[in-house]
């Protein structure tokens, strides 16, 4: 760190000071040689000889990030001026059930929208089936560039769109910021319920009254459902060095790997069998993790429909010496279960608006989708 406070002579004062870049400057494919490579192989590996989804997380967050480092490289010196973070998955969709831990796997990448400090990474995941790599998933993610310390937000370089393609994938870009701000301003931590989403609430409510007395607190469950408070499932991690990045702060692949590990765990417990994982989206890193916290994690199923299951995983940090909670993270995660599974039911009000929130995530996936064993590609 000592070393890095000296690069900040070297950071831009304004943006208009960068060169522009284009896309193609960032663009990269990795190799992740599971076919050839069957130490590496292990690592990867899952109880079901499938590959685990979690591995893959840590790797995008990784590619993401060199990604952008490739994006602003600055050729006067071999060390980044630049601290770069991930600041939102915007969105992972698969597009392939299970993944053969002994098939090669590729992804490439590259920036695709810039702000003023922030930039948006497209990625794409391949794995090898006969003699061409076919698509596994695509990612959206957010990074944002800050000073050599890690202290504040620092410029990134222009990008200059060269074809009607890229111009397609920046106005996108342009889009998905829009789209995240009206999220934000409509959340249900900030304003009430629509109108329909009242709705649905006052329903199920209704429906797990006890039609044999005439009172609001006698509750029951409608056959074969599940109430949502029953679902949760928690974990508890300390962060050791071994997890750290360059800022000595928990790697955020880490954290969302162990995330996503207890949300499938919840889902396959709710579900009494395997869940394959549909979409990721919008995990906003709202705090970083120091090295020596004891990360808190907590899951939870908040909507199902047919055999689909909404888990929400909340993450929170303290000290060693103290008992202070602080939010960090709230995943999202889409599953599919092998067979249909109950509906959930919240009984609170709290409760609720986790059940509304999982709604809105899960109709927000493209379409609901079925996954395919084979390597053929969706229409």
């Amino acid at each position: 760190m000592e070393e890095r406070k000296l690069l900040h002579s070297f950071l831009a004062k304004s943006q208009e000071g960068l060169p522009p870049r284009r896309m193609k400057d960032s663009y990269i494919e990795v190799l992740l040689p599971l076919g050839s490579e069957p130490e590496l192989r292990e690592k990867y590996l899952t109880v079901q000889n499938t590959v685990r989804f979690g591995r893959i997380l840590e790797d995008l967050d990784s590619l993401g990030v060199l990604i952008c480092y490739m994006h602003t490289k600055n050729h006067a010196t071999k060390m980044s001026p630049l601290s770069i973070v991930t600041a939102l998955v915007d969105k992972i969709d698969m597009c392939k059930k299970s993944l053969s831990p002994e098939q090669d796997i590729k992804f490439s990448g590259h920036v695709s929208w810039v702000g003023k400090t922030s930039m948006e990474v497209k990625m794409q995941m391949f794995q090898l089936h006969g003699d061409e790599f076919c698509p596994v998933l695509d990612a959206t993610f957010v990074m944002v560039a800050r000073d050599s310390d890690n202290k504040g937000p620092a410029f990134v370089n222009p990008l200059i769109p060269e074809s009607p393609e890229e111009e397609e994938l920046f106005r996108q870009g342009e889009l998905n910021k829009g789209r995240r701000i009206a999220l934000s301003s409509t959340s249900l931590l900030k304003v009430a319920p629509s109108a329909q989403e009242r709705t649905t609430i006052h329903e199920m409510f209704l429906s797990t009254l006890d039609p044999k007395t005439i009172s609001f607190q006698s509750r029951v469950l409608p056959p074969g459902a599940v109430w949502m408070e029953t679902t949760k499932l928690k974990s508890l991690e300390v962060c050791h060095p071994q997890e750290r990045n360059i800022f000595n702060r928990i790697f955020g692949g880490f954290l969302m790997r162990k995330a996503y590990e207890l949300g499938w765990a919840t889902a396959c417990s709710f579900g009494c069998s395997r869940p394959f994982v549909v979409a990721v989206d919008d995990i906003m890193f709202q705090k970083p993790v120091d090295v020596g916290s004891l990360l808190f994690l907590s899951s939870q199923v908040c909507f199902t429909q047919n055999n689909y299951i909404q888990v929400r995983v909340h993450s929170e940090v303290a000290s060693l010496l103290s008992k202070e909670h602080t939010t960090t993270n709230v995943f999202h995660f889409t599953f599919m279960s092998e067979k249909d599974v109950p509906l959930v039911f919240p009984k609170t009000y709290g409760d609720s608006m986790l059940y509304l929130d999982g709604q809105r995530h899960f109709s927000s996936m493209s379409v609901p989708v079925t996954l395919r064993k084979d390597c053929l590609a969706d229409p």
